[in-house]
């Protein structure tokens, strides 16, 4: 059996046309050893199928841009239904699948493949980073597993187009395409909200819990911090500490995700203005909630919702 990785021979970076019709094509692009894209635009009028059979253990993120498809893990015989505008990580160390697509006026799809071995090179010591959960799973047997699943936002349709545009770069497309890989990881990674084992007792718990609750509803205006003690049955200096402990991030970066999470989604619709995106989300000035999210993601938002 094949390893899925390793396609590339006498150069760095490789592109094989799986498919391609007028406007139409179905590309594979070795970015390197341990990272391969698929590049999908199809106008379909019967399904098409993916065969995807090797003994990797690997990460892998599709995004589903238009239309619906499809995977079916055939060792476990469990079925995965995808749907248009999400985005879905998932963990296997070994395949037998089939991706299909559905017949559609137009699907987009965008698969971006990672090899353990890939991930094993950005283990850190801090056990609760997501980097290093990923690579622990992918060291269990598990054929097929949906990690993670959430809406495509702006900043992921940014990326993605950055790395399928460097294949027409003339040089160092190789390196291009991946950095911007890894910016598109670094930015799916640190969506996931998953809990490490760690000692917590049932109080520390509970009120973590209840602030992330409470926080979760009224990000745009969160109450004070000794608002949201008093809302959770605490004081403040407790407070901190369970929900530091427990989440690992502090409230305030907490609140801080959230909205930029939000106002990536609200780029994407393309609906609203910078200014009342800012508003939205809870930030008074424009200017400074550009500066926040210029710091997070590297990109003004102005700039992402003029690139799309």
């Amino acid at each position: 059996m094949d390893s899925f990785f390793f396609n590339i021979t006498d150069k760095c970076y490789k592109t094989t046309e799986i498919f391609k019709y007028k406007d139409q094509h179905a590309t594979r692009v070795d970015i390197s050893n341990g990272l391969v894209f698929f590049d999908i635009s199809l106008n379909l009028k019967e399904e098409k199928t993916l065969k995807l059979k090797n003994l990797d253990r690997m990460n892998f993120i599709l995004s589903l841009g238009q239309g619906n498809c499809e995977i079916k893990d055939n060792l476990t015989e469990s079925n995965f239904t995808l749907t248009e505008h999400n985005t879905y990580l998932f963990a296997t160390s070994r395949q037998d699948m089939e991706i299909t697509i559905a017949p559609s006026q137009k699907s987009e799809i965008f698969i971006l493949f990672i090899g353990d071995f890939f991930i094993k090179r950005y283990l850190s010591d801090n056990a609760y980073e997501p980097i290093n959960y990923l690579y622990k799973k992918l060291q269990q047997e598990i054929s097929l597993e949906l990690v993670n699943e959430t809406a495509t936002d702006a900043l992921s349709l940014y990326l993605i187009d950055k790395i399928v545009s460097a294949k027409d770069s003339e040089i160092m497309n190789s390196m291009i395409s991946e950095h911007r890989a890894i910016e598109y990881m670094i930015h799916r990674f640190s969506m996931l909200d998953f809990h490490m084992p760690a000692e917590h007792t049932a109080e520390e718990i509970e009120i973590a819990a209840k602030a992330k609750e409470i926080i979760l509803q009224n990000y745009k205006t969160p109450p004070s911090i000794k608002e949201l003690a008093r809302l959770c049955g605490t004081n403040d200096f407790k407070l901190k500490k369970y929900f530091k402990k427990t989440h690992q991030t502090t409230i305030y970066a907490y609140i801080q995700k959230l909205r930029l999470e939000k106002a990536n989604l609200l780029l994407r619709e393309h609906l609203m203005s910078v200014a009342e995106i800012a508003n939205e989300v809870g930030y008074k000035h424009q200017g400074h909630f550009s500066a926040i999210f210029f710091k997070t993601y590297g990109v003004y938002p102005k700039d992402l919702k003029n690139s799309l």
